[in-house]
């Protein structure tokens, strides 16, 4: 599956409500210490006036693991004919599960985000995933980030704390999360090694 490259925002034009749904986040230096040092963020949606919501793609989850979850949530078979890898998708709602998905596959509670992207909250992708079925790429996210009205936009414009990127199927469902933050960079052609407190926009 293809997935587009839609064209790098200007972040200038986010005060005229230029949507981040379908980009990705990457922090910058000016984020370092913090819980999002070094985070790569899927964005789910964002809306001037709502806010926004989205996953940090790259942050293994090493405990529960999928099978462990499986049988918590007594989805069978376990072990699994299939299995996602597990996230710690952000500080809000950390015990609630999200599974980030392709789109050719649509079930109860499905979200599109892009032509190529839903989001899923309900448990049905996970036993379709266990049957071995169930989307081409996923990966399940335990908790979210989340902004304010307004929020975000401060962050990015005011205080450099995200670069806007381009999503790739590689970017969001690799499965080497230890490279992803560097290679979103790469993809703007930006050495991390240069990075500063600093950082200006993408």
């Amino acid at each position: 599956m293809a997935f587009a490259n839609p064209t790098q925002p200007d972040p200038s034009v986010m005060d005229n409500g230029l949507s981040l749904a379908g980009m990705l986040l990457v922090a910058t230096p000016m984020l370092g210490g913090t819980l999002f040092g070094q985070s790569l963020i899927y964005m789910c949606s964002h809306t001037p006036d709502g806010g926004a919501m989205g996953l940090v793609i790259n942050k293994r989850l090493p405990r529960p693991d999928f099978d462990d979850l499986l049988e918590q949530l007594q989805i069978e078979p376990v072990p699994p004919a299939r299995r996602i890898g597990l996230c710690a998708g952000g500080p809000v709602e950390e015990g609630h599960g999200l599974v980030l998905h392709s789109a050719e596959w649509s079930g109860q509670d499905s979200l599109r985000i892009t032509d190529n992207v839903a989001l899923t909250s309900s448990m049905d992708v996970l036993q379709d995933i266990a049957q071995g079925a169930g989307p081409q790429d996923a990966l399940l996210a335990m908790g979210h980030a989340g902004w304010s009205a307004g929020q975000l936009e401060q962050e990015i414009l005011q205080h450099d704390a995200w670069l806007v990127v381009p999503a790739t199927r590689e970017l969001i469902f690799g499965m080497d999360h230890t490279v992803k933050w560097r290679r979103a960079l790469a993809s703007i052609n930006i050495d991390p090694a240069r990075l500063s407190g600093q950082t200006g926009h993408a």
